[in-house]
């Protein structure tokens, strides 16, 4: 008898749930320092396995390319590690000696995490560490696509951990991922809180679910660079952005925006750095390329150049690291001003800032609102300018927006699930962390006593006939004098 793999992958979710449960328990009761030897060692293993991870990720979706899925992997395993090392997740994690409050740190319970197919492997690397460093089970929930590298991160996350001293379970990955399974595991009494990274339709079903969640939003990001800028750093900075990964991750570049006094400048630096620029009919074909029905079409994520050319019926050198259309329109029927997810580029030219603000802003509202923005100048009054102005939660100056974005060469918290806040109907504009992974439970003393002022009595406030008399007396006399 042929078995239903509907039913048999919703039977999965509840019995990896409860096993998720009991380990939670466990995992609850151990020590600062037997969790942070558990991270340490689940992110040495991660290190190790950083290359075939990638590998097997790049040949099972046909995504992005092994070299740079490494470097994603880690980034995960080294910088993620580095920034959440030395946080507190256990017991007291801070006093405030003059107010006497005391915060004490406890797990959600169990996680739900949703993983996208453009970043497998790299984004169970950071969920794993981030929820068994706040103490949290987590069970993943692959797409059907990534199912094999997603059942190896975990594995490698999960034997590191347990060699370590976490308990059974603490990690675990889908072996049958269904619709119908991912909806149970955000919907079951046994998950505590979901963390979704994936496409609009997941996330808002992580949202709907009843659980507490949190998601991201698209992130069509564009980049303005302003005639003060250093052209030729933008345009090197732009071009490793945008092709890293074949333009995977969601806080590349999307479109640019260039004062139209050093256009023809930037665009030559583009070049040298390996951008193709495309003709009116290349650019043509390859717009017909980018959406289907409607939506991005998938079978451009994650393409290189030459493969995107060769798809679009042209061609282009083996060099070719990023192409670059111009565009003078925005809309969702425009494709070029629309995320792309892969090494395309839409080139826009303006006036002056005024007018480059004013355009990127409509590029986030065709679709990215909340995620990122990049701005190259050298001017810090227009960076204030787009700092106060623009819905973005990621203002990334001067560096490329994919690392950026992420925290790999900026100073925010380095993360791979960027909220949008509520411009993108997300619950957090934060790069997530174990901090977000925590109840904090606040120990208050009593510092004062509630009191009342005293009733004022009758007495007090009544004013004699004499007195009004004086008080008119003393008016008269000042208005003479």
């Amino acid at each position: 008898m042929k078995l239903d793999q509907d039913l048999l992958s919703i039977q999965e979710v509840r019995c990896r749930l409860d096993q998720a449960a009991k380990a939670q328990e466990k995992l609850e009761q151990l020590s600062q320092d037997e969790i942070d030897l558990i991270v340490k060692r689940m992110s040495e293993a991660a290190v190790a396995n950083a290359e075939q991870l990638a590998q097997m990720a790049v040949e099972e979706t046909g995504f992005g390319n092994v070299k740079d899925k490494r470097s994603k992997n880690l980034f995960a395993a080294e910088q993620v590690y580095e920034a959440i090392k030395d946080l507190k997740t256990v017991g007291i994690i801070s006093e405030d000696r003059v107010k006497k409050v005391w915060e004490v740190a406890e797990p959600v319970g169990v996680i739900a995490g949703i993983l996208p197919s453009t970043n497998p492997t790299s984004t169970i690397i950071f969920k794993s560490l981030i929820a068994v460093k706040a103490r949290n089970a987590i069970v993943f929930s692959p797409h059907p696509s990534a199912l094999n590298c997603c059942l190896e991160a975990a594995r490698v996350m999960s034997q590191a951990a347990i060699a370590a001293g976490a308990p059974n379970e603490a990690i675990q990955c889908l072996e049958t991922p269904t619709m119908e399974a991912s909806k149970e595991l955000m919907t079951h009494k046994l998950t505590d809180l979901i963390l979704a990274t994936g496409g609009p339709g997941m996330v808002k079903s992580a949202y709907s679910s009843g659980k507490p969640a949190y998601g991201v939003g698209p992130g069509n990001v564009p980049v303005y660079v302003h005639k003060s800028s250093n052209l030729q750093k933008a345009a090197k900075q732009i071009v490793e952005s945008k092709s890293f990964d074949y333009g995977t991750i969601c806080a590349s570049e999307q479109a640019v925006v260039i004062d139209e006094d050093v256009k023809d400048v930037f665009l030559q630096e583009l070049e040298k750095y390996g951008a193709y620029r495309l003709n009116a009919s290349e650019k043509e074909r390859l717009s017909g390329l980018i959406l289907k029905n409607y939506s991005l079409n998938v079978q451009i994520v994650g393409k290189s150049p030459t493969k995107l050319a060769e798809l679009a019926g042209f061609s282009v050198p083996s060099t070719t690291r990023i192409l670059v259309g111009e565009e003078v329109d925005v809309g969702k029927n425009i494709p070029f001003s629309l995320e792309k997810l892969s090494p395309i580029l839409a080139i826009y030219t303006v006036k002056d800032w005024e007018e480059g603000c004013a355009l990127c802003l409509k590029l986030l509202e065709v679709g990215g609102l909340g995620h990122t923005l990049g701005i190259h100048v050298a001017d810090e009054g227009i960076i204030r300018e787009f700092a106060l102005k623009k819905p973005a939660g990621r203002i990334v100056v001067n560096s490329g927006t994919t690392f950026g974005g992420i925290g790999a060469t900026t100073g925010i918290f380095p993360s791979l699930t960027l909220g949008c806040g509520t411009y993108g109907n997300n619950i957090t504009s934060d790069n997530i962390g174990p901090q977000h992974l925590m109840n904090i439970k606040r120990v208050a003393f009593g510092i004062r006593e509630m009191t009342e002022d005293p009733p004022v009595a009758k007495e007090d406030w009544e004013i004699t006939e004499e007195e009004i008399t004086n008080i008119v007396l003393q008016v008269l006399t000042q208005l003479k004098t």
